[in-house]
């Protein structure tokens, strides 16, 4: 397993060749497969309950990539009736053409959950690959092409963002709890797959969509990408981190009832990565997975 590190970029708000790779994506594809002038690839957004973030993060996604999927995790609080009232998306379906499409999850799955259905619909249209952004207003689009490029630009499975590679003029100050509890799972990984990780959770990510294949996520709910960690080691894939900025629109975000608890959320955490090693289809010869305290 191997963790690239790419050259410096410029400022993400400055790059023009972000905003030049929009124009990559073909324009009227129905199977996928089409050629283009450049890479064919997907941005997923997983969305439950952001009624207040859905239209602003759809509208600047939009600037930046041709083909989106919206994958409504349940949402109960309007953002379904809001995704609905827009001129510009449509729901799911079979064929591939450019523009915002929504999967709809009836009843809650889990952020795991959502994920799993974008890789199965990235899969299932053959793009090359998947960029996957969250819709609270975190993770900031124009950084998208930059993604797409580096994935394009180097032998990688993975690259994933991280909140702790780089500082950047304005990046938050990490609410100190999820900051201690990021930094003592990244620990964890990187001792037990031999990883070199800074930012074990960020969801700011483009996938090889070849690869995904390999995968086979049950993890559906915030431990999702411990799990996906754990698949990567156990394949060989491929991974490169790109710093990204720091920024926290919900310092009390709730995990859930149980796993607000600290300590909870970490036995959650290594109970996951205890679960996905034990499932690997291939050896793997890390040892015992500690307790993780604090």
């Amino acid at each position: 397993m191997s963790i690239n590190r790419p050259h410096e970029s410029t400022d993400p708000a400055s790059s023009s060749k972000q905003a030049n790779f929009a124009d990559l994506q073909p324009s009227g594809s129905t199977n996928g497969s089409a050629e283009s002038s450049g890479p064919l690839f997907l941005t997923a957004i997983p969305v439950y309950n952001e009624v207040t973030h859905v239209d602003h993060v759809l509208d600047a996604v939009k600037q930046y990539s041709s083909y989106i999927l919206v994958v409504d995790d349940g949402s109960s609080d309007g953002t379904r009736e809001k995704l609905a009232a827009r001129p510009d998306v449509r729901p799911a379906g079979p064929t591939l053409s450019p523009g915002i499409r929504v999967l709809t999850h009836p009843a809650n799955r889990g952020y795991g959950g959502a994920l799993a259905s974008a890789f199965e619909y990235a899969i299932a249209h053959k793009f090359q690959w998947l960029v996957t952004i969250d819709c609270d207003g975190q993770h900031q689009p124009q950084l998208i092409c930059q993604f797409v490029e580096t994935a394009e630009n180097s032998d990688v499975d993975i690259v994933s963002g991280s909140r702790y590679l780089k500082k950047f003029a304005g990046d938050s100050d990490a609410p100190a709890q999820r900051r201690q509890v990021n930094q003592r799972v990244t620990e964890v990984l990187n001792r037990q797959l031999g990883f070199q990780l800074t930012d074990s959770f960020c969801g700011f990510k483009a996938y090889r969509v070849s690869s995904l294949k390999k995968l086979h996520i049950t993890e559906f709910g915030y431990g999702m990408p411990l799990e996906l960690w754990v698949q990567a080691k156990c394949h060989d894939m491929k991974i490169s981190e790109i710093a990204v900025p720091r920024v926290y629109t919900q310092e009390t975000r709730s995990f859930g009832e149980a796993l607000d608890d600290m300590q909870r959320r970490l036995n959650y955490y290594q109970q996951v990565i205890t679960n996905s090693l034990a499932a690997l289809p291939c050896p793997c010869e890390s040892g015992p997975v500690p307790p993780i305290v604090f």
